[in-house]
């Protein structure tokens, strides 16, 4: 797999219709004009490996054993992930607002661990991630990403392996501008961006 520029990933999720522009309130609770929707992109299984895959060879130096997804946004990406590394892959979901681990799934001590993720804006889920891999006696190398879109912020203590940067503008709750704020919010994911099945007749 070759090194994949910005413009192809930003035509592969144009082509997938997963950059949308309207008012977007972000996993972080920030604000954005834009939101990509990597689990569309990912709905694809040959966009996703070629995505995918364009950042596996990003993380081939990191000699990874195992890739942790936080759930839901990071698990199809870390699944592909570790399909193309030739490694295990599991999630951690989250229990009364902190992440654990479930379904049988266990960290070997000493194991060498890349955090998943689709996209990261604050990095926030990631060093969450990354504290209970800890917590297992897990090392972790990285962070991985299909879009870091954190503007170099994100503050993580371990190296963030993206396939692209993409500086786009997000804003707190009470600093969001005018224009935006005339534009109802919605969640990617809830029913401002779902649809519903359609009516048999």
């Amino acid at each position: 797999m070759i090194e994949m520029p910005l413009e192809a990933v930003l035509a592969e999720f144009r082509a997938a219709g997963a950059l949308l522009e309207g008012h977007f309130v972000l996993t972080s609770g920030r604000h954005s004009p834009v939101y990509m929707q990597c689990a569309r992109v990912m709905m694809d299984p040959r966009r996703g490996e070629r995505l995918v895959g364009a950042l596996a060879v990003r993380l081939r130096p990191y000699a990874v054993d195992l890739v942790v997804a936080p759930a839901m946004g990071g698990v199809v990406v870390g699944y592909e992930l570790a399909r193309q590394l030739g490694r295990p892959s599991i999630f951690a979901e989250r229990v009364e607002g902190r992440f654990t681990l479930r379904r049988g799934f266990d960290i070997p001590d000493g194991a060498r661990i890349v955090v998943a993720e689709d996209v990261v804006t604050t990095g926030l889920s990631a060093r969450e991630c990354a504290d209970l891999c800890r917590a297992y006696g897990g090392k972790v190398v990285a962070a991985a990403c299909l879009i870091d879109r954190s503007n170099g912020r994100a503050g993580l203590d371990m190296p963030l392996v993206s396939l692209a940067e993409v500086e786009l503008p997000t804003y707190a709750p009470d600093a969001v501008p005018p224009e935006l704020a005339a534009i109802p919010a919605v969640k990617p994911g809830s029913r401002g961006l779902e649809r519903g099945p359609r009516e048999q007749g």
